[in-house]
Order: C-alpha cells, then sequence, then structure tokens
C-alpha cells in the first residue's frame, strides 16, 4: 500500500519512519532475458537454465543489477510524492548484493526514510532498503538510494 504525501513539508516529515513492504513480484527467466539483452550480460548463470542448473546455484540467477534496478517499481509501491514538479534517481551510498535471485524466485522490498535534507529548491531523501527474497535468510540486495524532489 502506498503512503501518499503532498509536497516536500509533508515528506520532511516522514524522516526516520518506515515506509514498509511492497508486494512480492516473480522474478521470471523472461524478465532476466530480456534485462541481458537490454545490457548485453549474456553469462551463462543467468541465461542458460541447462547449464545453470549445474552451477553452483542450481538454476539461473537474476543479474544483481537486474535486482538493483527493481528498486524503483517497488519503492513506487511504497511512497508516492504529489505537490513537486521533479523527481529524479540522484545515486547510491551503498548497495550489496548478499543472496542470488533464482529464477522463480518472488522478491519485496522493505523500506525506512532514513533522511531528509534540504538541497537547492527542493529536498534530498535517503532510504535505506532491503529486497527480500521469499524464503530466504538472507536479502537479495540491501542498499541506500538517494532521490531528489524538486518544488
Amino acid at each position: 500500500m502506498s503512503l501518499t504525501v503532498n509536497g516536500l513539508d509533508e515528506l520532511k516529515k516522514l524522516a526516520g519512519g518506515d515506509l514498509g513492504t511492497s508486494e512480492w513480484i516473480e522474478v521470471t527467466q523472461e524478465r532476466i532475458d530480456t534485462f541481458a539483452d537490454a545490457t548485453g550480460d549474456h553469462q551463462w548463470i543467468h541465461v542458460d537454465p541447462e547449464r545453470a542448473q549445474e552451477g553452483p546455484f542450481g538454476a539461473p540467477i537474476a543479474h544483481g543489477y537486474l535486482t538493483l534496478s527493481l528498486f524503483i517499481p517497488l519503492f513506487t509501491e511504497l511512497l508516492d510524492v504529489q505537490g513537486v514538479t521533479t523527481k529524479v534517481n540522484y545515486g547510491l551510498n551503498k548497495v550489496r548484493f548478499p543472496s542470488p535471485v533464482k529464477v522463480g524466485s518472488r522478491i519485496r522490498l522493505t523500506a525506512k526514510l532514513a533522511e531528509v535534507e534540504e538541497v537547492p529548491g527542493g529536498v534530498q531523501i535517503t532510504v535505506e532498503g532491503a529486497i527480500e527474497i521469499e524464503g530466504a535468510a538472507k536479502p537479495a540486495a540491501v542498499l541506500q538510494s538517494l532521490s531528489r524532489f524538486y518544488a
């Protein structure tokens, strides 16, 4: 369920709070193959199901950067900022991939709005997130994402 805020002042009030957890999404072989085509990364561990079954994970796994790229659609389920003119990704402070995402796995995002700070014309938020894998002890990714919202 998305939390909707209207404007930068309401966004600032959320600093330090949990944003909740997104819905689960499945990471299919089709999604992995499409990502491989888009990026040119066709390593067998991602795109060759037969060979990957014999590999270290027993199945094809998603690219780490595919998992990371899914942060945005998962995040937009959690927070909708209205009353601003521009929303931009500003970067990342930290990213780690503790556990691989096997094809057919379901992932979701749990996030906290760690910080909201003033920047010229708007605010920059730091979101601490974990992309969890259903049934796994370790998350697929942990990250600090920076976004900017302009009035």
